[in-house]
């Protein structure tokens, strides 16, 4: 079985995530803690090119996986897609984001504060392009 992919879906829920990472990154949200505790000075970020495009490509990856694992899923499972996308994305998120990040950020001594950070982070960015997935429907 090949899933069903709305790409326009896929297209909107990776620009999505940069809407995310703008306002959670932001001096007024979590910006200055981040740069705080990742040890990132301000200047650093000032030629972003290259980890912004670097994102994009990552970010629609993820949302291809993510839409295609909510097709399998509501194949499967039935009921409401939206709520296949978004228990979906919490499992994906849970079982490979948060895992990853958890594993590597001890291995690395990172404060857990940071960890946490981007951790949540993840999770409110796989949550909204599971909403916009889901929205999309099959």
């Amino acid at each position: 079985m090949v899933p069903d992919i709305t790409w326009l879906a896929v297209v909107a829920a990776t620009i999505s995530t940069m809407v995310v990472g703008s306002i959670w990154y932001t001096p007024k949200v979590f910006g200055n803690y981040w740069m705080r505790v990742a040890k990132v000075s301000p200047g650093a970020m000032k030629n972003a090119v290259v980890p912004i495009l670097i994102t994009l490509v990552v970010s629609f990856i993820s949302a291809w996986v993510l839409a295609g694992a909510t097709y399998l899923s509501f194949q499967f499972y039935g009921g409401s897609f939206l709520a296949n996308a978004l228990l979906t994305a919490l499992i994906l998120w849970g079982g490979f984001t948060a895992a990853r990040f958890i594993t590597h950020d001890a291995f690395e001594g990172r404060p857990v504060g940071l960890t946490v950070l981007n951790c949540v982070h993840e999770l409110v960015t796989f949550m909204v392009m599971a909403l916009i997935i889901g929205l999309f429907g099959v």
